[in-house]
């Protein structure tokens, strides 16, 4: 009986320091929320958390002062590419590191993952050359392509696991039957491996949405920025005035939809980590 008391006040001091610590995460967002309802006098004078009344005067000129909805329709468009790419190339990677057996495999896994270590800016410089060269400046194909050809070392990683802690039993049985490779790639394990790939869409859509660099340096045209590039050009314009309330209402916008969209996936982004370190 103590000892199932002491789990219990464990597991209770746990849940309470838990608390706590989320309450130091949410603030901020919360006040971000609660700043872009206010209006420029309750901003500045700083009496208040919780405006009232609440005002949309933020919203308004936020959407008025910029083409906020273009930036949004940019960002979706380029995540979705993105995501497609990085789903087609990651998971067929993943899949042959997982069930393909050839020499120097394991030192070829390596290699991939080494990759993680090299940082964005050592490339850049080549990189910006390369697409200069094939004349794709100023378009999205630079922030896209990667995606397709490239792939990311961290998503193989975890698709690769995934795929290990399935059983090879499956291929052996479709082998029998006269399924080929890619028929068994696409009909048995795919389907088995959406909870990992909505890891990879929630990870590949967040890095896109949050990207800075790139859409600064191959997107050149204020008509092609992104939802990064169009709050810095909003902070901007803001200067150095107190008013911030425009700022934070876009920000607001912008965060909403990773919001929602990890809260409505969040069992299957929970199962898809746990899962991928089943089996090495």
């Amino acid at each position: 009986m103590k000892a199932v008391k002491k789990i219990e006040m464990s597991s209770l001091l746990l849940e309470v320091l838990l608390i706590i610590i989320s309450f130091f995460f949410i603030l901020p967002l919360f006040w971000m929320f609660m700043t872009s309802f206010k209006t420029a006098g309750q901003i500045t004078q700083f009496k208040e958390i919780i405006p009232f009344p609440f005002s949309l005067r933020s919203y308004i000129e936020g959407f008025s002062s910029s083409p906020f909805i273009r930036y949004i329709f940019n960002t979706v468009r380029i995540g979705i590419l993105c995501v497609i790419g990085t789903l087609f190339s990651c998971s067929l990677v993943a899949f042959g590191f997982a069930k393909f057996k050839a020499k120097g495999k394991n030192i070829l896994f390596i290699i991939l993952l080494s990759t993680m270590m090299v940082p964005q800016t050592v490339t850049l410089i080549p990189s910006y050359m390369l697409y200069s060269k094939l004349g794709w400046i100023n378009t999205i194909i630079p922030l896209v392509a990667p995606a397709f050809f490239a792939g990311s070392a961290f998503n193989i990683f975890l698709l690769r696991q995934f795929f290990s802690s399935l059983p090879n039993d499956l291929a052996e049985a479709a082998h029998i039957d006269g399924c080929s490779w890619i028929q068994i790639f696409y009909k048995i394990y795919i389907p088995n491996t959406i909870p990992a790939l909505l890891v990879v869409t929630i990870n590949q859509l967040v890095f896109v949405w949050n990207d800075y660099m790139a859409p600064l340096i191959y997107l050149g045209k204020p008509s092609g920025f992104t939802i990064a590039l169009g709050l810095n050009m909003l902070k901007a314009e803001a200067g150095g005035a107190m008013d911030s309330g425009p700022l934070m209402a876009m920000s607001s916008i912008s965060i909403l939809p990773l919001l929602i969209l990890y809260i409505s996936f969040q069992k299957y982004f929970v199962e898809g980590l746990a899962t991928s370190g089943l089996k090495d």
